[in-house]
């Protein structure tokens, strides 16, 4: 039996009106940070320098995912209406093009610091998956990103009459998913940039994979531009988790 149809845009709070896409985002970075605050305090790293990188990062990833928009979604509606471009209440969103600029100012902003960068990246990629989670139950409740028809039990049943595959709902599962994931990974140590790798890997199989199944999507040459971001993603942690193991793998022999 497919799920319901919810839809809500926003919701009051007597005089004020929020936008629940927004709340849930915004809600989903806070909670997420937390999480990540806590990992970086119990392997005693400096939580200020979390908070701080979390600034730069979150600011690049809004500026980020909004450019990855205009520039490779809609280009043609920005052109005829430069103005639209600062309209973000309107929608237009990338959260791959987010990714990429949050990564990139990350990097930056922890060397500047002059820290293992690995050991902090992963403390703050800890909580990610939790912020995702959240903040996807606001796309899904605007359903902005609809699928293609389905009889899949997490299917949902559109006013259509039509039950087709919700981005919003899958991704928000994907994101508990890989909570659950890290979590389980935390009772071992691991090797300082394990959890950036493993959220690369599964992130990018996963995205790639999905948007196959997304019927309203810019496409260049048969794939979505979060495709060709995701098969990099995909590429990188990959890459990176064999270097590890290869690490660990001598590391191992050098004790024996």
């Amino acid at each position: 039996m497919p799920i319901p149809y919810i839809q809500s845009h926003t919701w009051s709070l007597g005089p004020l009106v929020f936008q629940t896409w927004g709340t849930f985002v915004a809600l989903g970075i806070l909670l997420g940070l937390l999480v990540s605050r806590k990992r970086a305090k119990s392997l005693g790293l400096d939580d200020r320098i979390i908070f701080d990188c979390a600034t730069w990062t979150i600011i690049a990833a809004l500026v980020g995912s909004r450019l990855a928009h205009i520039l490779f979604y809609e280009p043609a509606t920005y052109i005829a209406n430069p103005l639209e471009i600062f309209r973000i209440w309107n929608g237009g969103m990338s959260v791959m093009g987010g990714f990429a600029a949050a990564f990139l100012v990350g990097v930056w902003f922890l060397r500047k610091k002059q820290v293992d960068i690995w050991r902090y990246a992963d403390a703050m990629i800890f909580g990610l998956p939790v912020g995702l989670m959240i903040g996807r139950i606001g796309c899904f409740l605007i359903h902005d990103h609809p699928g293609t028809a389905s009889d899949l039990i997490l299917s949902v049943k559109y006013p259509d009459g039509v039950s087709r595959l919700d981005h919003g709902l899958l991704l928000s599962i994907n994101g508990g998913l890989m909570a659950l994931f890290f979590l389980w990974l935390s009772r071992k140590t691991r090797p300082a940039g394990t959890y950036v790798a493993a959220f690369a890997l599964w992130y990018g199989v996963i995205r790639f994979i999905l948007d196959f199944y997304r019927i309203i999507d810019a496409k260049y040459f048969g794939l979505t531009p979060a495709q060709y971001i995701s098969a990099l993603m995909a590429g990188f942690g990959g890459y990176f988790l064999w270097r590890l193991l290869c690490s660990y793998d001598k590391i191992k022999k050098s004790h024996s």
